[in-house]
């Protein structure tokens, strides 16, 4: 089958474009890179049969030479493969997985919102292994209120598939103690994150020069 008989929304290109890259398959994926097939193959195929010849991590540590003499392919895709491959490498090569499994490590984190003279509620989406994915200041509100919706949390927590989250925000007045509305809040997001699937680990309150645990306190 031509990579044009296949249907639209089914074709790489688009389906990374409508769903993101995690949608894809390996092969759907070097595709992409590939753009066309070689002869009687379509870019699919032929990408899965790279994939089997260089099983396991073999791909990304391919020569040019190498990926050359495989089904036909020129200089060109065999250089945008290993040239793909090492912009990952370098891109990766600094970056470090925060590991939060206390209180006390999502503190360190957040010095730069300690003394903001505005609320910032902020979002640590992690997996499985309590590695840090991503985080986002989702809302800054007024000195002395802060309301989130769910959607504001869990929205991204599925667009990053987070596993779970922790929640946390800080106190102007440089006081952690929990105010209703940070009780309500909290109660809500965890709701929420149980019809998702998507745990709420804790909510932490940060001071100018400590912290509250929303968990340790027994709100979560």
């Amino acid at each position: 089958m031509r990579i044009k008989d296949i249907p639209k929304i089914d074709r790489p290109r688009e389906k990374l474009e409508k769903y993101g890259p995690e949608r894809l398959s390996d092969s759907e994926l070097l595709a992409i890179l590939l753009r066309t097939g070689s002869k009687g193959v379509n870019v699919v195929e032929l990408s899965s049969k790279i994939l089997k010849k260089f099983s396991g991590v073999g791909l990304a540590k391919a020569s040019v030479k190498e990926l050359k003499s495989t089904f036909g392919l020129g200089a060109a895709k065999a250089c945008e493969i290993v040239a793909s491959f090492e912009l990952g490498r370098r891109l990766l090569q600094n970056k470090q997985s925060v590991l939060l499994l206390s209180p006390k490590d999502v503190w360190d984190e957040l010095k730069d919102i300690r003394d903001n003279k505005k609320e910032h509620f902020v979002i640590f989406f992690l997996d499985a292994r309590n590695q840090e994915i991503k985080r986002e200041i989702i809302s800054v509100g007024s000195l002395n209120a802060n309301l989130v919706h769910p959607r504001e949390v869990f929205e991204p927590a599925v667009r990053h598939l987070a596993a779970q989250v922790i929640i946390a925000h800080n106190h102007p007045s440089g006081d952690p103690e929990p105010s209703e509305d940070d009780l309500e809040i909290t109660k809500r997001l965890v709701e929420a994150g149980k019809i998702l699937g998507i745990e709420v680990v804790d909510h932490i309150i940060v001071g100018k020069t400590t912290y509250r645990s929303l968990k340790k306190d027994g709100v979560i």
